[in-house]
């Protein structure tokens, strides 16, 4: 397949061949994360809260993952637009060999601090040691985590989504079954508790990685990932973490956002850290879906970028912009119609589903608008401007909500939490309007 094709399909019929097999792939993701999380709120409530507290350090593990791959699938992508192909072969080789050295200092780095972290969001001596339990088990696979997310970005920037979707799904439906084995012992599996789910995470991500491995010997791809391009040389690493760099600060934030609100929450009541935990727990299934749309934008317009097509960076822009705000209608339409049977699935506590469907209620006013704001990220990142992205989620995640959810939260308690969202949401997605429109310049 010429990648070309990437100038030359119809726009929205391109989108869809690259982005829905993205969109079905984070689908199930986001199915997962509710199932896993299902599962664990089984075992008890401070097992639930433990993952929560959790959250964010394996939140900052998968952006580093995640935000380098954006670097190296902007690379690729923008270098195949040009016909610079060895540059992209730089980019895929190097890309892989710095994504391992990352996954060694994240294993050891995390797993050391995880005590004092959660130390210092609680004295629980359970929740602590449920959670230093699932950290320890889920963080030894740091370096396939990371491997495989660089392979992802490799086959999504020279637009093999099928192959992405595969390993995905193959790593995702893993997990689903080997949940409630490992977990309750099921069969001749041994009941492992939180430690069980934490396996079953890290086992899925393997099956991802093994799957990618088997595709890229199997399939003619438009670059090769070199023995000789291994070793980091200093012009595409720089490019690479030009790009990577913002993109894992982007992703990362929402960890500092939430270790941020679980401390103004837990002023009021450990319930309130669990509700915010159920909270993003329900959101990816949104926002994963709408990332897997960006995430089959990104190499479009990297490439027609590059190509100096700019009419179709326009188009392909407006195009997932509306499709993205029509996936986030649907979230507010549910949040807001069903909330009390959204907490339903994760707690049985009166108490938290009342006031947790409120909290729903309230930040799903901020869904629909923030499409401008995920979209426009996404674009920039795609055509290697990663400052003007990183601008963009530093509004979304620390610069507004944080002291929009001090301030409110010190007048109205947790129900002003919630409202900073919406807030948050409006005043980013202004933001995120005029740098894009004024970098892109379209």
């Amino acid at each position: 397949m010429n990648e070309n094709f990437m100038k030359e399909k119809p726009v929205f019929e391109l989108i869809l061949s690259m982005s829905l097999p993205m969109v079905l792939s984070m689908l199930v993701s986001s199915l997962y994360n509710i199932v896993d999380s299902f599962f664990v709120a089984k075992i008890s409530e401070d097992a639930m809260t433990a993952l929560s507290l959790v959250y964010p350090v394996q939140n900052l593990i998968n952006a580093v993952g995640i935000g380098f791959g954006v670097g190296i699938n902007s690379v690729i992508a923008l270098n195949l637009g040009a016909g610079k192909s060895l540059r992209a072969d730089e980019a895929a080789s190097q890309g892989i060999s710095l994504s391992f050295v990352h996954g060694v200092i994240l294993n050891l780095c995390s797993v050391a601090l995880m005590p004092a972290f959660l130390g210092a969001f609680t004295s629980d001596p359970d929740v602590i040691d449920l959670g230093v339990r699932y950290s320890t088990v889920a963080f030894s696979f740091s370096v396939i985590i990371c491997l495989g997310m660089a392979f992802e970005k490799v086959f999504q920037a020279v637009g093999r989504m099928h192959i992405a979707m595969a390993g995905l799904l193959g790593g995702c439906i893993a997990n689903i079954i080997l949940d409630p084995l490992l977990i309750f012992g099921i069969g001749p599996f041994p009941g492992l508790g939180i430690d069980g789910a934490a396996l079953a995470t890290g086992l899925g991500q393997a099956l991802t990685l093994l799957i990618y491995i088997a595709a890229y010997f199997m399939f003619r791809l438009p670059v090769s990932i070199r023995k000789s391009l291994l070793l980091p040389g200093s012009a595409t690493a720089s490019r690479l973490y030009s790009i990577g760099i913002p993109a894992i600060l982007n992703i990362a934030l929402p960890s500092v956002l939430i270790s941020a609100l679980n401390g103004i929450l837990a002023s009021f009541s450990g319930i309130y850290i669990l509700i915010l935990g159920i909270y993003y727990k329900l959101q990816t299934f949104l926002y994963l879906p709408a990332n897997g749309l960006v995430q089959g934008m990104r190499p479009l317009i990297g490439f027609n970028y590059g190509a100096g097509e700019k009419e179709r960076v326009k188009n392909i822009y407006n195009t997932v912009l509306l499709l993205s705000g029509v996936i986030m209608l649907a979230g507010t339409a549910v949040c807001l119609s069903v909330p009390n049977k959204l907490m339903g699935f994760f707690t049985q506590n009166e108490e938290t589903i009342k006031e947790g469907s409120m909290a729903l209620r309230i930040i799903s006013m901020g869904f629909i608008i923030s499409s401008m704001s995920v979209t426009s990220s996404g674009a920039l990142e795609g055509i290697g401007k990663g400052l003007p992205s990183l601008l963009i989620s530093l509004c979304r995640y620390i610069a507004v909500i944080i002291p929009a959810a001090l301030l409110l939260g010190s007048r109205f308690g947790p129900v002003g939490v919630w409202n900073a969202f919406w807030v948050t949401e409006a005043v980013t997605s202004a933001v995120a309007f005029a740098v894009y429109r004024r970098v892109v310049k379209l």
